[in-house]
């Protein structure tokens, strides 16, 4: 006998709406355990810092949720209703649209109704645990185990499935022995650091380019934030979510070039203290932004795993490493897969099939669903990471048409394959370079998402699957820096 049929380990975003999602597609005829590190009046959060994050979601991603497992987000969780994201050139002279009306968030109520209506979902939680392994029958997950810190004793629960949405660096996941197909570390350049503020302020210039009420906002700029990019999120007329994100060796490089040696920190101070629009600026002391009103944190901007699941095991939202390659928005994908593996988990273990085989489903639904495009994506974001100011604001004024901005828009690779028709707008070696770089990212991306849909309905083919994915990767890998700067 085991303690439950479900233990979702990690009671963030991601971990609660599988729980939800399990609840549902069971009609809560399974018993299933959320174990979270945090203490029951910080649920989720991912830090001694809170719930650091940019707070934007796209309705899109809310409704996909809402519509299968009938979870309604409203007001206070929803703070501000957004028409949609604007990112703009270095120049400010050109601005893309994407991701269509959204929300954000109150990332410190957010939970707390989540912790509600999961429990109303009867769904059972344990706070204050802190999680080190997993618990093995042979080659079988059949629990976890750790240190209980309100008592500094033992933990041990066990279940028929193990549902890991621990975060980015997952311990789990690190140690999980019983496979070598899921991947454990992560590479460094995947990961950037990022940090934020929520903050009030007085009004100073108009400037739609520097902060709309109605957009969120997003400046592409390598002295700003380097490899990554600054955002100005409105959660009001005169309150935003406002920081930064950078990849560190391009931060080094930065800072070598200009001939500085400024941080994530002192990035985020120097591009409030910038923005013509923002004026007197001061952390907000709101209750609900009590415990999250500031912090840094960091995210992977990578394709997921190649394989989310194992004999008894799953992993799903960070831990997976979902976050989209080009933005690292992390709540979108969560809400997808979320919903996703609770319905998969559920109908493995209906069918008494916990292994591998049988929660193999999961891999394949995400990825028809979301995962798809996030190889390609992945390609994308390592050319233009390394471009130059003048070569991005170049790019999106003369390389993007309707169709590529559609899809941008989309979340999708933008096709720059007839970019060639445009050589006689093309000035100096630089932005033909770009050019043959950003029709480069289309053929591989292509190649990326035909091999996607490929992915194998059972784990038999996985090995072979791998070894053309990691070909198509280390092939562009090996050709991206002749388009690189």
């Amino acid at each position: 006998m085991v303690d439950y049929d479900i233990i979702i380990a990690g009671g963030g975003l991601a971990g609660t709406i599988a729980a939800q999602s399990v609840s549902y597609y069971s009609n809560q005829g399974l018993k299933v355990l959320v174990i979270d590190r945090s203490p029951s009046n910080l649920p989720g959060s991912k830090s001694v810092s809170g719930w650091i994050c940019g707070d934007a979601v796209s309705k899109e991603a809310v409704d996909y949720m809402t519509n299968r497992i009938k979870v309604n987000w409203s007001e206070p969780e929803i703070e501000h209703k957004v028409k949609g994201v604007m990112a703009f050139s270095p120049d400010r002279e050109t601005s893309i649209p994407f991701d269509g009306a959204g929300y954000m968030l109150n990332r410190q109520v957010l939970p707390e109704r989540q912790n509600e209506r999961t429990l109303a979902m009867g769904v059972d939680f344990d706070f204050e645990i802190n999680l080190t392994g997993l618990v093995y029958d042979g080659n079988q997950v059949i629990g976890v185990q750790g240190i209980n810190n309100k008592t500094k004793t033992p933990y041990k629960k066990t279940a028929k499935v193990v549902i890991d949405a621990t975060g980015m660096t997952s311990m789990l996941r690190n140690q999980i022995s019983n496979t070598t197909k899921m991947e454990k570390k992560i590479d460094r350049t995947d990961v950037e650091s990022t940090g934020r503020h929520i903050m009030y302020f007085d009004q100073g210039e108009e400037d739609l380019t520097e902060f709309d009420p109605n957009y969120c906002i997003i400046h592409l700029d390598q002295d700003i934030a380097p490899g990554g990019y600054g955002w100005v999120f409105p959660k009001g007329k005169n309150k935003v979510n406002i920081g930064l994100g950078v990849e560190k060796t391009l931060l080094e490089k930065r800072n070598q070039r200009l001939g500085k040696n400024d941080n994530v920190s002192m990035l985020i101070n120097q591009y409030v203290e910038r923005n013509r629009a923002i004026k007197n600026a001061r952390l907000s002391e709101d209750p609900q932004d009590k415990n999250n009103a500031t912090g840094n944190f960091q995210v992977s901007v990578r394709r997921q795993n190649d394989c989310m699941v194992a004999n008894g095991f799953v992993i799903v939202g960070d831990s997976a490493w979902m976050p989209k390659p080009l933005d690292a928005g992390g709540i979108g994908p969560a809400l997808v897969a979320g919903t996703i593996v609770g319905k998969c988990v559920v109908e493995a273990i209906q069918s008494g099939d916990v292994t591998e085989k049988g929660l193999w489903k999961y891999n394949k639904e995400f990825i028809n669903e979301y995962g798809y495009k996030t190889a390609g994506l992945e390609i994308f974001r390592k050319l233009i990471q390394t471009l130059t100011n003048e070569q991005i604001s170049y790019g999106m004024k003369h390389f993007l048409g309707n169709l590529d901005v559609e899809a941008i828009s989309k979340g999708e690779h933008p096709d720059f394959s007839n970019v060639t028709k445009l050589g006689m707008m093309i000035r100096g070696a630089l932005n033909k370079k770009l050019a043959d770089g950003l029709r480069f990212t289309t053929q591989q991306n292509r190649l990326l998402t035909k091999h996607y849909y490929e992915y194998p309905e059972s784990p038999e083919g996985f090995d072979e699957w791998s070894k053309k994915l990691h070909h198509i990767l280390d092939e562009s890998n090996a050709k991206l820096p002749q388009y690189q700067n």
